[in-house]
């Protein structure tokens, strides 16, 4: 069996990722089809005995895809990244194109019937539809056609996944708004041979606004749709493009592709590790926040391992290089974002879960109810055309199509009113069903930065006066903890792996490992420097406890630095010293255990975790990689807002829900009247007016339900 990778241009929903797994795996030789809709990908195993690249992208184009063979990243990153900016371009200018000529469109066909109100021109526009109800069609018609002509893929893509068996949200809107403007056109033709009266049963507005208002939806989830390339994009710039190399004692630049193993590379303050490898010379201070969480610089010697991206904060060091290219601890990373953004499977709406059933299911109503009146009256087809098309406008899927885009919008809007910005709606539907927290501990439970918690001693003046001198992060936090007036220091020195030492006031003043303070080579004190719990950290604990949800803390941090924290903010499960490919892989055993996990974290070493999670969620504080590998983006970084997204995200599926009971409904009580069912009993007919009526109404009650949650507070 050979794999394959292809990208997938044209998709827009999880249906479409679910029709292509569907009907590439239907083929012949195929062992294996998966579809990534986040990343564009689609995934095949297939028998090259039996099966060829050629047939699989032929399978993809035949129901109104795009693939493409996958390239190198490194290549097409740019490129990627322009083709779906210049996609969202495109989408936005064909809403703003079809809202231009929905806005009138809709205007024209209210306003002669709201009688309460005298809106401007509804008395010229009444004239017109009793005197020229030809020209008043017509120009219904040249508003609506310009709407079909932009929306085309709802059709192209729709009619071919219905001719599939597979129909999804694109043919629901498909085969309605078709219903609405053929029976339309249908009475353009009624008023060409005199009976004026059909000028009252246009429906060209309903699907004018329909389709704006999907493709403003779906407009809005492209914008979303698509930061997984940023998110490894960002990850590669990390690494430095340049590494400078001892050779035949000469230092030498090298393009950093160009690294081999047992190079000896040289490092210097400010500078970024290029490769991993093992320190030979020299001592120094590496920031690997990038790696480990750990927000503390860690001392390096001979013989310790340092990594790549991870930055060189004070002095020179030599070191051999042992990993390169793909085999660093970064490109592992990058490599374990792509794997897990790959594994998850797309979560298909509850209504393209209902749509492959509910829209044959009317199409065979339509038909039987128009043949058998056709039989009944003796071969009425004006009649039974009524009965066929009445079916199909009551029940016009436009309620369904809009149940869930409306509430996702609302509620993505809503949690960005609340500083949660919510990446679309899968993430939106996935958050309700978590039961499993996982918090990372730096910058996420604590503030990320050291603090001042205890002095011992009489030394906090001496120490903030020494430390003025240092850049290190202790040394800031040190000085920020005291506000009084500083002692001049004479002979400042910096040992590196060791501390500071100084002259204050004719007194020797060394601060070593553990801000120790010495003076005159006598123990002075100690300064106790922790990074510090964030005040809202342990109410939010508390709450999502309470909300039934497990929490568990995951860090690269040491076990007792855990402990410590977690016991301040009542998390009772740990799991300490964890580095990224660990984080990740604990997430993935939490799934594995019926779990469904969402992930909160702030570092470029938390990614692989956010995009292993059912649900991403970065805190706006921590770095742009962080947010673009997750699903959900705190913009306060304030934790109270997890129990925030995840109430909104139940009260959004509770709304959904509802907005399908109310869609169905009308559809369950309105199919049998419009099939003609009381007219057989002798009752009244109902026209496709009137079923156009109560589409309308189904339409109106789902959107003003989904409104209600824009009353949701904080």
């Amino acid at each position: 069996m050979r794999s394959q990778i292809f990208e997938i241009r044209g998709m827009t929903c999880a249906a479409c990722a679910a029709r292509i797994e569907k009907v590439v795996s239907r083929l012949a030789g195929i062992g294996k089809a998966s579809v990534n809709l986040a990343t564009e990908k689609l995934f095949v195993e297939y028998d090259e005995a039996v099966l060829d690249q050629t047939k699989i992208k032929e399978a993809v184009t035949r129901i109104g895809y795009t693939v493409v063979e996958r390239v190198q990243r490194s290549d097409t990153a740019d490129a990627d990244r322009e083709r779906k900016q210049h996609d969202v371009r495109v989408m936005w200018t064909k809403f703003i194109v079809s809202a231009v000529f929905a806005l009138p469109l809709l205007y024209i066909a209210m306003a002669p019937m709201i009688k309460a109100v005298n809106l401007p021109f509804s008395a010229y526009l009444n004239r017109m539809m009793m005197g020229y109800p030809l020209v008043y069609a017509l120009i219904e018609l040249a508003l609506t056609i310009p709407i079909v002509c932009v929306g085309y893929r709802f059709y192209t893509v729709g009619f071919k996944a219905l001719f599939m068996r597979s129909p999804n949200m694109d043919s629901l809107i498909a085969i309605g708004t078709t219903a609405a403007v053929l029976y339309s056109i249908y009475n353009i033709y009624e008023i060409l041979i005199g009976n004026f009266a059909a000028v009252d049963a246009l429906y060209f507005e309903s699907a004018g606004v329909i389709i704006t208002l999907i493709m403003l939806g779906k407009t809005l989830e492209a914008v979303s749709k698509g930061r997984t390339s940023e998110a490894i994009k960002k990850l590669m710039n990390l690494t430095p493009k340049t590494a400078l190399v001892l050779k035949g004692g000469v230092e030498t630049e090298i393009p950093i592709e160009d690294v081999v193993v047992g190079d000896i590379i040289i490092v210097k303050p400010g500078g970024k590790i290029p490769v991993d490898g093992s320190v030979l010379e020299g001592n120094t201070a590496i920031d690997e926040s990038m790696l480990t969480g750990e927000s503390l610089p860690v001392d390096k010697s001979a013989g310790d391992t340092v990594y790549a991206a991870s930055l060189n904060t004070t002095g020179s060091i030599q070191f051999r290089a042992e990993k390169v290219g793909s085999d660093t601890a970064l490109a592992q990373i990058i490599k374990l974002v792509e794997d897990a953004q790959g594994s998850k499977a797309p979560i298909a709406a509850l209504a393209d879960k209902v749509s492959g059933v509910f829209v044959p299911i009317v199409c065979v109503i339509a038909l039987a109810a128009g043949i058998a009146w056709m039989i009944a009256t003796g071969g009425d087809v004006k009649f039974s055309l009524t009965i066929f098309i009445s079916v199909l406008v009551i029940a016009c899927p436009c309620a369904l199509g809009l149940a869930t885009p409306t509430a996702i919008m609302v509620g993505t809007g809503k949690g960005a009113e609340l500083g949660i910005l919510i990446k679309g709606g899968e993430a939106l539907e996935t958050a309700h069903k978590i039961n499993t927290v996982v918090l990372d501990k730096t910058g996420t439970i604590t503030e990320g930065r050291p603090r001042v918690t205890h002095v011992e001693g009489d030394v906090l003046q001496l120490a903030a006066s020494l430390e003025r001198h240092s850049e290190h992060p202790i040394a800031k936090a040190v000085c920020a903890a005291y506000e009084g007036e500083l002692l001049p220091v004479e002979n400042f020195r910096a040992i590196i792996g060791e501390g500071v030492e100084g002259i204050i006031n004719g007194r020797h003043v060394k601060i070593g490992r553990g801000v120790e303070i010495f003076v005159d080579g006598a123990r002075g004190g100690q300064i106790s420097v922790e990074d510090t719990a964030k005040p809202s950290s342990a109410e939010a604990i508390k709450t999502l406890k309470a909300m039934g949800i497990t929490v568990v803390m995951l860090t690269g941090d040491s076990l007792k630095t855990a402990q410590k924290i977690a016991k301040q903010v009542s998390i009772d499960k740990i799991y300490a010293e964890v580095y990224p490919g660990d984080k990740a892989r604990v997430v993935a055993e939490l799934q594995a255990g019926g779990n469904v996990v969402g992930f909160v974290g702030d570092g470029i070493n938390d990614a692989p975790a956010l995009a292993q999670a059912d649900v991403g969620i970065a805190i706006g504080s921590g770095t742009d990689v962080a947010m673009e590998s997750a699903d959900i983006v705190l913009m306060r970084s304030d934790l109270m807002d997890v129990p925030a997204a995840i109430t909104l995200s139940r009260r959004t599926i509770r709304n959904i829900k509802q907005n399908l009971f109310w869609a169905f409904g009308y559809n369950t009580v309105g199919i049998p009247i419009a099939a003609g069912l009381l007219h057989l009993f002798g009752g009244p007919l109902l026209s496709p007016m009137f079923a156009a009526a109560a589409m309308s109404l189904s339409s109106v009650s789902v959107l003003t339900n989904a409104l209600r949650l824009k009353k949701m507070k904080n």
